[in-house]
């Protein structure tokens, strides 16, 4: 018999798995997102995640269920598959930040490295600046010498302390030598309009959410944080272009597991997630939400999740981030 994949809706409450277990009989996979809602990940995961529950359940011949489990900044969600069975049946939605909360200092009752098994990368996101329309500077590099000339006199925000687009404009700072307050906000939206208000002089957002600001005079949009120019935004420049050559902000999105699958199963997922990328529907979804597919083996994602560490390190170290 073929089993049918099903989807629990990925909201804010917690989906038990048991109940379709019940039901359907068979095997039951969960994927944990451990994003708090309204943020562009969590956005991407109640979106995305029902086309992908839907093939990724139908491919392996399992039931999916996505259930949503934030707090703590991820921890909640993350150490709960950190200390699951390595069996394959409990899977973390991850991206970039995953390192974030180990690198700023807390104890999140896990090691992001040590106790996680890479299994299947899905893509990449990148992020868009933004400053106050009114600001002098038409570009990047107009903005580094406005910001340069005026140390510590300007404010920019963000989605919350270790947040990606915190992380994005601290690197950004650092790679430019600016000095700049930051302003943590309880969402991107939040910090964009309190820069479309002038209480703020610049944020970093995901490309995702900037069709909402595209037609605000009083945000200008000067640069994209990837080294090639954005299919959403194809006259913004790179920043990496168009000012600071040095520098590149790219969040991943991927599955993990729990140290210690077997790597027949891994290899299965991560097969079965690279067939679903293929889907034009799939695509389609990706593409609204900002993120281009990038599927890889499991080499290869490993690859990507030890360097990604290195860089989260230094992104935390060369701003001088700290959680307080």
């Amino acid at each position: 018999m073929k089993w049918i994949a099903i989807l629990a809706a990925c909201m804010a409450a917690v989906v038990s798995p048991y109940p379709a277990q019940a039901q359907m009989g068979g095997q039951v996979t969960r994927i944990i997102v451990p994003f708090a809602p309204g943020g562009a990940r969590e956005l991407l995961a109640r979106t995305f995640y029902q086309e992908l529950g839907q093939e990724l359940g139908q491919e392996l011949g399992q039931t999916i269920i996505i259930e949503s489990r934030p707090g703590a900044g991820g921890a909640i969600g993350t150490a709960a598959v950190a200390r699951a069975e390595p069996d394959g049946r409990t899977l973390l939605m991850a991206a970039s930040s995953h390192f974030v909360t180990a690198e700023l200092g807390a104890k999140p009752h896990y090691d992001p490295i040590k106790e996680f098994q890479p299994v299947a990368n899905i893509g990449t996101q990148s992020y868009v600046l933004m400053i106050n329309g009114n600001l002098p500077a038409k570009n990047v590099a107009e903005f580094i010498n406005y910001a340069r000339k005026r140390p510590g006199e300007l404010n920019y925000g963000s989605a919350g302390i270790g947040s990606s687009t915190h992380l994005a404009m601290a690197y950004f700072l650092s790679a430019a030598g600016l000095d700049m307050l930051h302003i943590p906000y309880k969402s991107t939206q939040e910090a964009a309009n309190d820069v479309a208000g002038g209480r703020a002089q610049a944020v970093i957002v995901p490309n995702a959410g900037v069709g909402a600001y595209l037609q605000d005079k009083r945000l200008r949009i000067i640069g994209v944080t990837s080294s090639q120019p954005s299919p959403l935004l194809p006259d913004v420049p790179p920043v990496a272009r168009a000012g600071l050559p040095s520098y590149v902000f790219e969040s991943w999105f991927g599955l993990l597991g729990p140290a210690g699958m077997p790597p027949a199963t891994v290899e299965k997922i991560n097969a079965a997630v690279a067939k679903v990328l293929k889907l034009p529907v799939i695509q389609e979804r990706l593409a609204t939400q900002g993120v281009a597919p990038d599927a890889m083996g499991v080499d290869a994602f490993s690859k990507l999740f030890a360097e990604d560490r290195q860089l989260m390190a230094r992104i935390v170290k060369e701003a001088k981030l700290t959680r307080d």
